[in-house]
C-alpha cells in the first residue's frame, strides 16, 4: 500500500509542470458531473465547457446562492445541485455566519478526493516518522450520523465517516474505536476518550482539527488524574451518564481489562511532577497533527507544554466544503494547492468587496501577496467564497503554495483599522512570550465610545497580576500599533483609545463555547475560539454576561 501510495503522491507532483491545463480538466469534469442538477440547468449551465462559462453564468456567490437547492437535497431531491451519477453520501455540518448551520453536500466522489489528500498527507509524513509504524493513533472526530434530513441523509462530520469505513486492519492502528464519537455530551466524550489514551503508552501520532482541543483534553485528564488512574486501575468507566449501549459494547473490549501496571507508572508520574501531562505519560509520541494557521497559532505554546516539544504538522487548509492544501513538511501550514479536487479562483485581497474584481485562476497568483479563495466542487458549488484570506508563499512547479491567514469575516474596523484576526494571535504571542506570561484563551473585542478602544477578554487567573496589568496592556497595544499601521495611526491621533483588559470569570469560555455550538449546530471538534469578534455588540453582551463581578 505504501508503494502503491508514493507512486500515486509523485504522479501528483508531476502534474505541477502545468497547472492551468490540470485545472481545466478538472473543472470541466465537475461540469459533466453535475450538468443535470436544477442548479445546472437555472445558471444555464448545462452546456458549459470553459472557465468563460463558468463566470459568464455564475456569479461569486455565498452559502445563501446554493441554500435552495440544498433544501431540495435535503427533502430527498438531490438533483438540487448534483447529477444523476453523483452519489450523495452525507450532509457536512458547518458553523455558519448566520444562527443557521451549513449543510455542505458530501458526495462519493469529494469523499474519495477527501480520502486522496489524506493519503498523500500520510505517506509523506509516515516516510519522515519513521516510529510512527510501530505505533499507535490517537483521532479525535465527530459523529458522521449525528441526525437524519427529511430525505434520511446522515448529517455530521466527514472525519467521522472516514473513521467509519476504515479497513479492519487499519482500525487496529487507533486507540479509540469509532463508536466513541457516538458519546452525545462533549465532557462524556472526551473522558472516555482520555480513559482509553491514557492506558496507551504506544501512542506516535495525535490528530485532530483544532488544537485547542488537545489542550482542552489534556487539561481534562489531569484534573481528574485520580479518577483516571483509578478506571484504569480496575478497568472501568466512570461516567455520570448512561452510554449509548453500542458504545459500552465497543468500549468494553478495551476498558474492562485492569491495567494495573499503567496505573502505577502513571501514579509515580504524578508523585514527580504534581500532574499528569501527556509529556509525561507518552514517551513515544513523534508527531501533532493539527491546524496552525491563523488563531490556532495562538494554542501551541500552551499544546508544547502540555504535550512535550514535538514536531506539529498542519493538517492543511480544509473546510466542509473541501480540501485546499496539503502540506509537506512539519511545523509550517504551508500547503500545495490540492489541484485535482476543486477548481480553484482567487481574488486578490485589495479587490474583495468591490463591484466587479478581480479575479484570478491558481496559475495567476504571486508570491507574497494575499487573496481570498473561490471554490468550485464536485459535490455542486460553483465559485463559491469561503471567505478564506490566503497568501501565496512559493510555488511547486506552477501550483502555488498557500498559507492561511484568517477568515474574512475576522475583520474588525471601527475607525478605518481593517485589524486582522492573524495581526492579533501575532501581536498576543510577542507579548506572551516578552512577558513571559500564558493564557490559554483569549478573544480581542472592539468597544465603541468616545473615542472607542479594544477590549481583551481573559478568564480570572489568567489576567496579569495588578502591577503587571498596565504593562501587558501598554505592551499589546504597541504590538498592535506594529503589526497593523492604520491602528497605529488611529492610536497616535486620538482616534482610537488604549487597549484594556477585562476579566471574565472562570470558566467563562467553556460556557462561552457551549452556547457558540447550541446556536450554529457545529460539533465540539469543529469549534475555533475567536481571537477576535468585530462585531460591536459582542463587547456588551460578553461583558453582561461573563465580566467578573
Amino acid at each position: 500500500m505504501r508503494r502503491r501510495l508514493r507512486r500515486a503522491l509523485a504522479e501528483f507532483h508531476e502534474l505541477n509542470a502545468d497547472c492551468r491545463a490540470v485545472q481545466q480538466k478538472t473543472l470541466q469534469s465537475l461540469f459533466t458531473l453535475n450538468r443535470e442538477s436544477h442548479f445546472a440547468r437555472d445558471f444555464k449551465l448545462t452546456d458549459a465547457t470553459s472557465v468563460a462559462d463558468l463566470r459568464r453564468c455564475v456569479p461569486v456567490s455565498s452559502y445563501e446562492l446554493f441554500r435552495p437547492y440544498i433544501d431540495q437535497m435535503k427533502a430527498g431531491d438531490h438533483r438540487g445541485l448534483l447529477g444523476t451519477k453523483n452519489e450523495l453520501l452525507m450532509f457536512s455540518l458547518s458553523s455558519g455566519t448566520t444562527s443557521e448551520s451549513k449543510f455542505i453536500p458530501i458526495t462519493r466522489r469529494f469523499f474519495d478526493d477527501y480520502r486522496r489528500g489524506w493519503q498523500f498527507w500520510g505517506i509523506r509524513a509516515f516516510d519522515e516518522h519513521a516510529g510512527l509504524m510501530k505505533s499507535t493513533i490517537l483521532q479525535v472526530s465527530s459523529d458522521y450520523d449525528r441526525f437524519r434530513s427529511e430525505g434520511g441523509t446522515p448529517c455530521g462530520n466527514i472525519s467521522g465517516l472516514a473513521a467509519k469505513v476504515q479497513h479492519p486492519a487499519v482500525k487496529l492502528l487507533y486507540t479509540l474505536p469509532y463508536e466513541i464519537v457516538q458519546i452525545p455530551e462533549p465532557e462524556t466524550r472526551y473522558y472516555a476518550s482520555m480513559r482509553l489514551a491514557v492506558a496507551d503508552p504506544h501512542i506516535g501520532m495525535i490528530t485532530t482539527a483544532n488544537p485547542s482541543t488537545l489542550v482542552h483534553m489534556a487539561q481534562l485528564a489531569d484534573e481528574q488524574h485520580e479518577q483516571i488512574i483509578r478506571d484504569i486501575f480496575d478497568g472501568t468507566l466512570t461516567s455520570p451518564f448512561q452510554l449509548p449501549p453500542a458504545v459500552r459494547k465497543a468500549l468494553s473490549k478495551k476498558v474492562d481489562r485492569p491495567n494495573r501496571t499503567r496505573a502505577r507508572e502513571l501514579e509515580k508520574i504524578v508523585e514527580r511532577t504534581g500532574h499528569l501531562y501527556p509529556a509525561d505519560y507518552w514517551q513515544r509520541l513523534e508527531v501533532i497533527t493539527v491546524w496552525t494557521g491563523g488563531s490556532c497559532a495562538s494554542y501551541l505554546p500552551t499544546l508544547r507544554e502540555l504535550y512535550g516539544n514535538k514536531p506539529v504538522r498542519d493538517h492543511g487548509l480544509s473546510a466542509s466544503e473541501g480540501r485546499m492544501t496539503i502540506p509537506f513538511e512539519d511545523e509550517s501550514p504551508d500547503g500545495i494547492l490540492d489541484v485535482l479536487s476543486h477548481y480553484f479562483e482567487f481574488i486578490p485581497e485589495a479587490e474583495y468587496g468591490s463591484e466587479k474584481p478581480i479575479v484570478l485562476e491558481a496559475h495567476e497568483l504571486e508570491e507574497g501577496k494575499n487573496y481570498y479563495i473561490l471554490l468550485s466542487t464536485c459535490s455542486g458549488f460553483y465559485r463559491y467564497d469561503i471567505c478564506d484570506v490566503v497568501r501565496c508563499t512559493g510555488f511547486s512547479g506552477t501550483v502555488p503554495i498557500l498559507r492561511f491567514l484568517h477568515k474574512g469575516a475576522h475583520i474588525s474596523s471601527v475607525t478605518g483599522e481593517k485589524l486582522s484576526e492573524s495581526q492579533v494571535v501575532d501581536a498576543m504571542q510577542s507579548t506572551l512570550r516578552e512577558l513571559k506570561h500564558r493564557v490559554n484563551f483569549f478573544t480581542l473585542i472592539p468597544v465603541w465610545d468616545e473615542p472607542p478602544f479594544y477590549r481583551l477578554l481573559l478568564e480570572d487567573g489568567e489576567v496579569p497580576s495588578p502591577g503587571k496589568i498596565a504593562e501587558f496592556e501598554e505592551l499589546l497595544d504597541c504590538r498592535l500599533g506594529e503589526q497593523n499601521c492604520e491602528y497605529r495611526e488611529k492610536r497616535e491621533t486620538g482616534r482610537l483609545a488604549p487597549l484594556r483588559v477585562l476579566p471574565l470569570r472562570r470558566g467563562s469560555w467553556t460556557e462561552f463555547a457551549r452556547q457558540r455550538r447550541d446556536k450554529t449546530g457545529g460539533s465540539a471538534e469543529q469549534y475555533k475560539h475567536p481571537c477576535l469578534l468585530p462585531r460591536l455588540e459582542a463587547a456588551e453582551k460578553m461583558a453582561r454576561e461573563f465580566a467578573l463581578k
